[in-house]
């Protein structure tokens, strides 16, 4: 299979984005990342973005974006705003307690996920969902959210699973990867280790080497995606430490 690109979720340096958006992007460029994920605009709008990322080679790898601009009247603006930016992941970070406390709750929000995906499917554009820790908490029928979710959901909804927060959880994302094949467009590359809550990637309790072969065989994922959100160095040095570590491992 192609080779898959990495980018990197501009949470990771959010305040550095904050204070200088265009430094920022460049440093990110520099280190040789091939693709930004965004988590807010820090108040430029969509043509400026874009002329920034054209500028520096960068492709946009996905926005994390409220439930609330992927529904109703707000849609058609977040789908214009993305697509000047040339994005096609519109993926929800976090959903609200009351389509999360009980498995009908998750039923609830699988119906919300599809509508959306209907809605973006003719624009090009797909929805997803990024877990924390809290969907792998089992209901009482066993099942846990993450599982209600993506069972109760069609191929136009992603499931960006965030390695680090699911083991978090308790779960082991290599088994979801191998249980819902296809679904993942593109995955969150995050360190977690027991012993370090500050580890980086290639420092952590991450079975990479089992992540990357599930990943790849399957064939279907767009983007790995860094997200570092702890920081044994400052948070750009910590970034550019992960991509290091990453291709160290030949990716």
């Amino acid at each position: 299979m192609a080779r898959i690109p990495i980018a990197l979720q501009l949470y990771s340096v959010r305040e550095d984005c904050q204070k200088d958006l265009p430094g920022t992007l460049e440093a990110v460029a520099e280190m040789g990342y091939e693709g930004v994920d965004f988590a807010g605009y820090y108040g430029y709008e969509a043509t400026a973005i874009r002329s920034m990322l054209d500028d520096l080679g960068l492709k946009v790898a996905g926005c994390h974006t409220g439930l609330d601009t992927l529904t109703g009247d707000a849609l058609a603006e977040t789908v214009a705003f993305n697509r000047i930016l040339g994005n096609k992941y519109l993926v929800v970070p976090w959903i609200p307690e009351s389509y999360r406390d009980s498995a009908e709750a998750w039923r609830r929000a699988a119906e919300v996920f599809n509508s959306i995906a209907a809605r973006l499917a003719p624009e090009g554009m797909v929805t997803g969902y990024h877990n924390h820790h809290v969907e792998f908490t089992p209901y009482e029928t066993g099942q846990t959210g993450w599982d209600i979710l993506f069972s109760n959901t069609g191929p136009g909804v992603v499931m960006q699973i965030d390695l680090g927060n699911a083991l978090h959880g308790g779960a082991d994302p290599v088994a979801y990867l191998k249980r819902y094949p296809g679904r993942a467009l593109t995955v969150h590359l995050k360190a977690y280790s027991a012993a370090n809550d500050k580890a980086l990637i290639g420092e952590d309790d991450v079975d990479w080497a089992a992540v990357f072969d599930v990943v790849e065989s399957q064939g279907s994922t767009d983007w790995y995606i860094v997200e570092q959100e702890s920081y044994p160095y400052p948070p750009l040095e910590s970034a550019r430490r992960c991509l290091q570590a990453l291709k160290a491992m030949g990716k």
